[in-house]
């Protein structure tokens, strides 16, 4: 019987089940994988936590990125075989398609071939990093050469696929981290400044690295008090984006730089054209799939945790420790 990974309460890391589980069948449009590495993402811990989008249905599932082979393909599907080798897009709700375990079945739309020079543990880390910063940057933020982009929460994977898909447009990456811990990493991933939020003024330095103007998009999943300073930090008629919520501090209207600055700020999620605009997506994918092929884009991974260590994997997400992806080796 296959294992998968569930929780039967919201909790700390400790809720989270390793259990064994008849094999399911896919359904119509439905693909089933054998899966060999799981993707760590901030959602999941928010999930388990109760504090996410989405509200768990117990016994839950949970995940969202798994790589692996299919092995079981569901009536209507085109386009897979046995045996390929494939990574699933975040396009579904965990509650009914987690994909943690050693088995996953999952949507068919949500499952994507991916470049053959990458491992695995690289395929289980590309979709949600890349889509994400994808949407942010080039969907909605129009970032083009030449430009300034803040981005926020530097060690985590989105953060490094914004600095590595700036650097494609030729666009120049201002980083924030909390210390000059990670400072020397976030310089050799190429960003073009890095901020330590807690010994520096984000405000002040942001203006001072462009010759007092602002940046142009700043992109920010942390929200809270720091949506403020992005503000007063981002150029007349620039745009802020927030696609999460780190914070636990409640998230104020900058009425007063907003209107200075005829600010737009928007909320953005991945699932806005991952479940809803297949064309949208689509496009995301392509042009992923195209650099990750030149290798302009490549999936920096933190470090690899055995199936059986999910908890501690949680935990080390939460320390916030990591510059990158963290990734499960299934056996």
């Amino acid at each position: 019987m296959p294992r998968i990974v569930r929780f039967h309460k919201t909790g700390a890391a400790d809720v989270l089940k390793i259990e064994a589980t008849l094999l399911q069948e896919p359904e119509a449009g439905e693909i089933r994988i054998a899966v060999k590495a799981l993707g760590l993402n901030r959602a999941e811990v928010m999930f388990r936590n109760g504090m996410y989008l989405e509200t768990p249905v117990f016994p839950a599932r949970l995940g969202y990125e798994a790589a692996g082979t299919v092995d079981a393909i569901g009536a209507g599907v085109t386009g897979f075989k046995l045996g390929d080798r494939v990574s699933t897009i975040p396009a579904f709700p965990m509650s009914r398609y987690g994909v943690y375990g050693e088995t996953c079945v999952v949507p068919a739309r949500a499952v994507a071939h991916y470049p053959e020079r990458l491992s695995v543990e690289e395929a289980a880390s590309i979709w949600m990093q890349y889509l994400t910063a994808w949407g942010g940057l080039l969907h909605h933020g129009k970032l083009q050469a030449g430009q300034w982009v803040l981005i926020t929460a530097g060690g985590s994977s989105v953060a490094v696929a914004s600095i590595q898909i700036a650097g494609v447009l030729g666009a120049k990456a201002i980083v924030t981290t909390r210390t000059s811990a990670k400072k020397k990493a976030l310089l050799d991933a190429g960003a073009s400044e890095v901020i330590a939020t807690q010994e520096e003024d984000l405000v002040r330095r942001t203006m001072d690295i462009t010759g007092g103007e602002g940046v142009h998009l700043a992109f920010d999943p942390i929200g809270g008090p720091i949506v403020t300073k992005l503000a007063m930090a981002t150029r007349i008629g620039g745009q802020i984006i927030e696609y999460g919520a780190l914070s636990p501090d409640p998230t104020p209207l900058p009425l007063f730089p907003l209107l200075a600055r005829a600010l737009i700020i928007r909320g953005y999620t991945l699932f806005e054209f991952s479940k809803g605009d297949p064309a949208v997506m689509a496009r995301g994918v392509a042009f992923a799939n195209e650099h990750l092929k030149s290798g302009a884009l490549v999936p920096r991974i933190d470090r690899v945790f055995p199936f059986e260590r999910i908890i501690d994997a949680h935990r080390y997400m939460e320390s916030n420790e990591q510059i990158g992806k963290i990734v499960i080796s299934v056996p």
